[in-house]
C-alpha cells in the first residue's frame, strides 16, 4: 500500500478508536489536506481517488458524530474498491476503555511518527539551558490541548488509575519526570491538580498602530528581519526582530536566547504575547511568549496559565504537558459527585473544572472551576469530621447520672456565682455523661470565661460514682495551677456531711515528679485508690494503668496531637472526654476542623471582671511604660514584661528576655524585684519563678510566651509585650488576658520592633477590642488556622482552592453532607462509590479520637 494511504490509515483509524472526536489531527481532520493531497499525487494516487478523500475530509467537521463514522467507513470501502487499497481497514469505534494501558496504546512511537503531519511549533524557552526541556511537537495523537472539551465515557477509576505514573504521557521519560518530580509531579493526579497560581489575558489582540505603553497583550504579524546583538562587551547577546501587522512595526527582544534566531525567519507569522514597553522613546516588546501563527495557539491567545516553577523547567514546556494531559484525562475522569448533588451545589462537573481551572475560556469559567474543586475539598472534610462523630456516636459508655439537688449543692460551693454560660455548659455536660454514650465535647471560651469550674464539676460528678479522671495541660505552671484549684474545690467539705475527696485521692504528675513518687502514684491509679491524676505528657509517656478511667479532660487542647489524645483515652474503655480552649473558634473552624466535636461556647464573662485597656506605643516611649509599671507597683500590684526570644539572635532585631531582665534589674528597676522564666529553664526552675511571683515575693516577671497560657496571678495588672508585631492575635490576646484577673484597673502595653510597626494590623486591632471571638476571626483571616489547629489532624493546613473563612461555603458544604449520609450512611450505594472511594483516600493518613 502507498505511504500515503498508510498514513490515511493510521489517522482514520486513530479518530476511530477515538470515537470520532474530530482530534486525531491537531485542529480537525480536515488539516489533513495541507499535507496528504501533495503526498497522493506524489504517490500516483489516482484523481478520482484522491477527490473522494478531499470531498469526504474537508466537510467531516460539520457532521454528527454518528454520521462521522458512516462517512469514513465509505471512505474506507471506496478505497477498498481500488487496486491501490485493497488492504485499507480501519477499525470499528470502541465505546469505552477500561484502563490506562489500553489508553496508552494511542501513545505509543510508531503510531506517534506516522501522524506528525504538522509543522513543528515553535514555543518560547524561559532560559538558554531550557529548550532540551521543551517538547518539540504537539503531536496529532489525541492529547492536544482544546478549548472546549468534547463529551467523552470516563475510563478512569478516578481513585487509583490517576495515581499511574507521570511517564504515562507522551514525552515523558526519566529525565522529564526527574524535573517534574521537584514540583511534586508524580503521577497523572499531581498534574491535573497542579492548578495555576495566576493567569495572563491575552484575550486582548490589537493592531500595532494602536499599541500603548503597560498594555498586556497579543499581537499577530510577520517576521521581517532577525539578528543577534552582543551586549556587555559580548559577554551576553541580545535577538532582535521586527515584526509588522500592516498598521505599523514593532521591535521584539529576547535578552541572551541566541538559539531563538534558528526558529525564527523572516516571513514566518507569528502571534506575539507580552507586555508593551518604552525604549529610547519607541514601544518595544521585551522576552514575549511567541508561536507560529498557523498552530493552535496555547501559549498567547486567551488566559494563560501561570505555574509555580523550579530550575530546569519553562513556563511554556509545563503548560504544554499539562494541557496534554488535561486535554486527554479530564474528559475521561469520571466524577465521584453525583449529578443531583451537583445541582444541590451548583457546580459544575469535574472534567469541566479541570479543563477551565488550566485552561479557561473566561474568568466566569474558571471561577466555576475553582468554586467546584474549593467546594471539594470542603464536601470531603464534612464527610471526614461527620463521619467520625457517628462513629463516637455509635460507641457506648458508662452512665453518669445525677440528681438536680445534688448538683445545685455542688455549684454552691464555688467562691463566686456562676455565669448564664458556665450553667448551660454544665447542663450540655450532663446531658453528656448520662447518655450512655461517651462525651466528645469541645469547650471553648474567652480567657477567664470560668472553664476550670466545668471540668471541676464534670470530675466531681465522675469521682461521686467511683470511677477516675484523667487531666492532661501542656505545661507544669498549667498542671500545678489546675491541681491546686482541685484540690481547693474538691477536698474542702461543704458541710460536716459532704466531704468529697481526700487530698491523696487528688495528684500530681510532671515529668519533674521523683520517681519514687510516680511510682507511688501509678499504683494508686492501677488499684482505683486516686481519683482524679492531673499531669502533663507524663501521664502517657509513663506506663501509667487505670483501674477505671472515665473521663478525660484537655486543657488547651491545640497544644497537643490528635494521637496524643488518643493514647490518654486508650488507658479506659470508651471514657468521656471534654476538651478546653482559651482560644476562641471562629464559626467556619467550628464547622469544620472541629465538626466532629460537640461544641460548649463560654461567651460570658464572670461578674467583676473589666476590660484591659490596650495601648500600642513606639520603642522610644518605653520609659512612660516603666513608670506606668513603677506606679502599680506602690500600690502593691504586679507586672509582666514579655520578650518574643530567650537569647538575643544575629539574625533578629527582637529584645531577649535573659538579656533584658539583666538591663531592667540592674538599670531601670533596681529597687525592685525582676524575676526571669522561659522556656528553656528546667521544670523545678520554672516552677520555683512562677510560686516566687504568686506569692508577691517578685515585682516584675520577665517572661517569653511560656506565661501565654492559663497562668493565673490576680495580682497583676500591668503586661508590656515587647517585639509586639511578632505575634499572633491569639497569642497577643491570651498574653493580655493574665493581667486583669481581680477586676483591678488593669493595662496592657505593645511595643513593636520598629516605630513604622505601629501601623500593624495585628496591633491596630488588639486596640480596639477585648472580644476574644472578633480577635479570633481577624486571626484567621490575617494568619490562616494554624494558631488554631496545632497539630489537631493533618489536611486541614493543606486545602488548595478553599478558604477556611469562606462560612457560606463551610455551611453549604455541611448540609449537601448532612443530607448525603441521610440518604446512605455508609456510602454504599454505587452512586457514591466514587465518593466513597475518594473519601478514604483522602483521610487514610488522618488520626481519630475515635478508639
Amino acid at each position: 500500500m502507498k505511504p500515503s494511504l498508510e498514513k490515511l490509515q493510521k489517522i482514520l483509524a486513530l479518530e476511530a478508536e477515538r470515537g470520532y472526536d474530530n482530534h486525531a489531527v491537531l485542529g480537525g481532520l480536515e488539516r489533513l489536506l495541507d499535507h496528504w493531497e501533495a503526498e497522493a499525487r506524489t504517490d500516483g494516487l489516482p484523481e478520482n481517488l484522491i477527490q473522494a478523500v478531499i470531498e469526504r475530509v474537508r466537510d467531516y467537521s460539520k457532521l454528527k458524530e454518528s454520521s462521522r463514522a458512516e462517512a469514513l467507513e465509505g471512505l474506507a470501502r471506496r478505497i477498498q474498491r481500488s487496486d491501490l487499497g485493497s488492504a485499507f481497514r480501519i477499525p470499528k469505534a470502541k465505546e469505552k476503555h477500561t484502563s490506562i494501558q489500553q489508553a496508552v496504546r494511542r501513545l505509543e512511537p510508531d503510531k506517534k511518527e506516522a501522524l506528525e503531519i504538522e509543522p513543528e511549533i515553535e514555543v518560547e524557552s524561559e532560559s538558554e539551558e531550557t529548550p532540551t526541556m521543551h517538547s518539540d511537537r504537539l503531536s496529532s495523537n489525541g492529547i492536544i490541548p482544546q478549548k472546549k472539551r468534547t463529551k467523552v465515557e470516563p475510563i478512569l477509576d478516578e481513585i487509583t488509575e490517576l495515581d499511574a505514573p507521570i511517564t504515562v504521557l507522551e514525552g515523558v521519560g526519566r529525565k522529564y519526570a526527574q524535573a517534574l518530580s521537584r514540583l511534586g509531579l508524580n503521577t497523572l493526579r499531581d498534574i491535573l491538580y497542579y492548578f495555576p497560581y495566576r493567569y495572563n489575558d491575552f484575550s486582548l489582540c490589537k493592531p500595532i498602530n494602536r499599541l500603548e505603553y503597560g498594555e498586556t497583550l497579543t499581537v499577530i504579524g510577520t517576521i521581517e528581519k532577525v539578528k543577534i546583538r552582543p551586549i556587555k562587551g559580548g559577554q551576553r547577546e541580545i535577538v532582535e526582530a521586527l515584526v509588522s501587522d500592516g498598521s505599523g512595526k514593532l521591535k521584539v527582544t529576547w535578552f541572551n536566547q541566541s538559539w531563538q534566531v534558528k526558529k525564527l525567519h523572516p516571513g514566518m507569522q507569528i502571534s506575539l504575547s507580552g507586555k508593551i514597553d518604552r525604549y529610547l522613546g519607541q514601544l518595544v516588546m521585551n522576552h514575549p511568549e511567541w508561536e507560529r501563527l498557523e498552530q493552535q495557539q496555547i501559549h498567547t491567545f486567551g488566559i494563560i496559565p501561570l505555574y509555580h516553577l523550579k530550575a530546569k523547567i519553562s513556563q511554556a514546556w509545563l503548560r504544554r504537558q499539562i494541557n496534554k494531559a488535561v486535554a486527554y484525562w479530564a474528559p475521561r475522569v469520571p466524577d465521584h459527585i453525583p449529578e443531583d448533588i451537583r445541582k444541590m451545589a451548583e457546580v459544575i462537573d469535574l472534567p469541566s473544572a479541570f479543563v477551565q481551572i488550566h485552561n479557561p475560556d473566561s474568568w466566569e469559567e474558571e471561577k466555576e472551576a475553582r468554586q467546584r474543586f474549593a467546594f471539594d475539598e470542603i464536601l470531603l472534610l464534612q464527610l471526614g469530621v461527620l463521619g467520625q462523630k457517628r462513629n463516637w456516636e455509635k460507641l457506648t459508655a458508662q452512665k453518669f447520672s445525677i440528681r438536680d439537688e445534688w448538683l445545685n449543692e455542688q455549684i454552691k460551693h464555688f467562691p463566686y456565682a456562676l455565669t448564664q454560660a458556665q450553667k448551660r455548659t454544665i447542663n450540655e455536660m450532663r446531658n453528656d455523661l448520662s447518655s450512655g454514650h461517651p462525651m466528645n465535647r469541645l469547650l471553648q471560651g474567652d480567657v477567664g470565661s470560668g472553664k476550670t469550674a466545668i471540668a471541676i464539676t464534670a470530675a466531681n460528678i465522675i469521682s461521686t460514682q467511683g470511677a477516675q479522671t484523667a487531666v492532661m495541660a501542656p505545661t507544669s505552671i498549667l498542671a500545678e495551677q489546675h491541681y491546686q484549684n482541685f484540690l481547693a474545690y474538691l477536698t474542702n467539705p461543704i458541710s460536716p456531711y459532704s466531704a468529697l475527696l481526700q487530698p491523696s485521692e487528688i495528684r500530681l504528675m510532671l515529668g519533674s515528679t521523683p520517681e519514687s513518687e510516680k511510682r507511688e502514684i501509678r499504683a494508686g491509679l492501677e488499684n482505683g485508690r486516686i481519683k482524679i491524676v492531673i499531669g502533663t505528657h507524663a501521664l502517657i509517656e509513663q506506663p501509667v494503668q487505670f483501674d477505671n478511667l472515665q473521663l478525660v479532660v484537655v486543657d488547651e487542647q491545640h497544644r497537643f496531637g490528635v494521637r496524643q489524645r488518643t493514647l490518654l483515652r486508650e488507658k479506659g474503655h470508651n471514657p468521656h472526654l471534654l476538651v478546653m480552649t482559651a482560644t476562641p473558634i471562629p464559626r467556619s473552624l467550628a464547622l469544620t476542623v472541629y465538626g466532629d466535636l460537640d461544641i460548649s461556647v463560654m461567651d460570658e464573662m464572670p461578674p467583676g471582671r473589666i476590660a484591659v485597656d490596650t495601648y500600642v506605643i513606639k520603642p522610644r516611649q518605653r520609659e512612660q511604660a516603666y513608670n506606668l509599671i513603677r506606679q502599680e507597683v506602690k500600690t502593691g500590684h504586679q507586672a509582666f514584661i514579655i520578650y518574643p526570644l530567650v537569647e538575643e539572635s544575629e539574625n533578629l532585631e527582637s529584645k531577649a528576655a535573659i538579656e533584658e531582665q539583666e538591663r531592667l534589674k540592674s538599670e531601670i528597676f533596681p529597687d525592685l524585684k525582676v524575676g526571669l522564666i522561659h522556656g528553656r529553664m528546667t521544670a523545678e526552675e520554672k516552677d520555683h519563678a512562677m510560686a516566687s511571683f504568686h506569692a508577691g515575693e517578685l515585682n516584675i516577671l520577665v517572661s517569653t510566651t511560656v506565661v501565654e497560657v492559663g497562668v493565673d496571678i490576680p495580682n497583676a495588672t500591668v503586661m508590656i509585650i515587647e517585639g509586639a508585631n511578632r505575634f499572633g492575635l491569639a497569642q497577643l490576646h491570651q498574653l493580655r488576658g493574665r493581667v486583669g484577673r481581680a477586676g483591678e484597673k488593669s493595662y496592657c502595653i505593645l511595643i513593636p520592633d520598629s516605630s513604622e510597626q505601629i501601623e500593624n494590623e495585628r496591633l491596630k486591632v488588639m486596640k480596639e477590642t477585648n472580644d476574644g471571638f472578633i480577635l479570633a476571626e481577624k486571626d484567621l483571616e490575617q494568619r490562616g488556622p494554624g494558631e488554631f489547629l496545632g497539630t489537631r489532624q493533618s489536611g486541614f493546613n493543606e486545602l488548595d482552592q478553599a478558604k477556611l473563612t469562606d462560612v457560606h461555603l463551610i455551611e453549604k458544604a455541611r448540609r449537601i453532607a448532612k443530607y448525603i449520609f441521610e440518604q446512605d450512611p455508609e456510602l454504599t450505594n454505587p452512586e457514591y462509590q466514587l465518593l466513597a472511594s475518594r473519601l478514604q483516600h483522602s483521610w487514610q493518613s488522618t488520626y481519630s479520637d475515635i478508639i
